[in-house]
C-alpha cells in the first residue's frame, strides 16, 4: 500500500476517534457503554413501579439522567437492601443508586459520588397549626415511630411523644386531631402529602439532616468524577428540580453536597 494511502487511512481513523462520543468512565464500567445501577424497586418514592409497570422514583429518574449525560445506557439491577454492599464489592453492578445515607462508616467501605439528595426529620402539622418550627413543639403531643431517632429528637425539643408502629397510623392520628404534630422523614412526608393529597403541611425547618449518595466500589475515580459532573450540570440547568419536584413537591438537592472523598 502506498505511503500516501496509509497516511490518509491513519488520518481518517484518527478523525473518527476524536469525533466519536466516548462513553464517560468507560474503562471503569463492568460492561462498556452500560451503567448498571442497583436499586430495590420497592421503596417509594425513591424507587417504585409506575402505573404502566416501569420503574420510577427519585433515584430512578436522577440516575437515568446521569447515565444519559455520561453517554451510557442505564441498566437497573433489582436487589434487596441487605445485599447491596456485598453485591457492589463482588462486581455485580457498577453503582448503588438505592437511597443510601452517606455515613463515615460507609465511606470507609465505598466511594460516594457527591450527595445527590438531602432528607432528614421534618414536622408535619395541620395547616391551621401554630407550630411553625421545631422550637414550637415544646409542650405539644407529637407522633413518631416507636424508638426512632425522630422520637428522641422530639423529646429533646420538649414534646410529649406518642409512639407508633406504623407511620401511616401517626399521620392518620394527626389528621384526626389526636396529636399536634408528627416528626418523620422529609421525603416520606412530602410523598405522602402529595400522593394522597393529605390535609397537612410540613414546617420549613429540619430537626435533623442526612444526605443520600450514589455508591461505587473504591478505586473508580473516573466513574465518580463523571457522575459528579452530570449531577452538577443537572442541578445547574434545572433538570434535577423538574424531575424530583414532580414527585414530592419540592427540590431536595443539597445546598452544600457532601463531596466525594479522594
Amino acid at each position: 500500500m502506498p505511503l500516501k494511502t496509509i497516511a490518509f487511512a491513519v488520518a481518517a481513523l484518527s478523525a473518527v476517534a476524536f469525533a466519536a462520543p466516548a462513553s464517560a468512565a468507560g474503562p471503569e464500567l463492568l460492561e462498556a457503554g452500560k451503567l448498571q445501577a442497583a436499586t430495590e424497586g420497592t421503596f417509594a418514592p425513591f424507587s417504585m413501579r409506575a402505573p404502566d409497570g416501569t420503574l420510577d422514583g427519585l433515584e430512578i429518574r436522577v440516575m437515568k439522567e446521569v447515565a444519559r449525560r455520561m453517554n451510557v445506557e442505564y441498566v437497573p439491577v433489582l436487589i434487596k437492601w441487605d445485599s447491596l454492599l456485598v453485591g457492589l464489592e463482588a462486581d455485580q453492578f457498577d453503582v448503588i443508586s438505592a437511597a443510601m445515607d452517606i455515613t463515615p462508616e460507609r465511606q470507609k467501605r465505598v466511594t460516594f459520588a457527591d450527595g445527590w439528595l438531602e432528607s432528614g426529620g421534618r414536622i408535619l402539622t395541620a395547616p391551621t397549626s401554630t407550630i411553625k418550627s421545631a422550637e414550637d413543639i415544646k409542650g405539644k403531643t407529637v407522633g413518631a415511630l416507636v424508638s426512632s431517632t425522630f422520637a428522641k429528637l422530639a423529646e429533646e425539643k420538649g414534646a410529649t411523644v406518642k409512639g407508633y408502629k406504623a407511620e401511616a397510623d401517626a399521620i392518620q392520628d394527626l389528621i384526626n386531631g389526636n396529636v399536634d404534630a408528627v416528626v418523620t422523614d422529609a421525603i416520606a412526608g412530602a410523598w405522602a402529602i402529595k400522593e394522597a393529597r393529605l390535609p397537612i403541611v410540613m414546617t420549613d425547618d429540619y430537626v435533623s439532616r442526612v444526605q443520600k449518595g450514589f455508591a461505587t466500589k473504591q478505586g473508580k475515580p473516573e466513574l465518580v468524577a463523571a457522575m459528579n459532573k452530570a449531577l452538577a450540570e443537572m442541578v445547574a440547568d434545572g433538570t434535577y428540580a423538574k424531575l424530583t419536584s414532580e414527585l414530592i413537591g419540592f427540590d431536595p438537592a443539597p445546598k452544600e453536597p457532601i463531596r466525594s472523598l479522594k
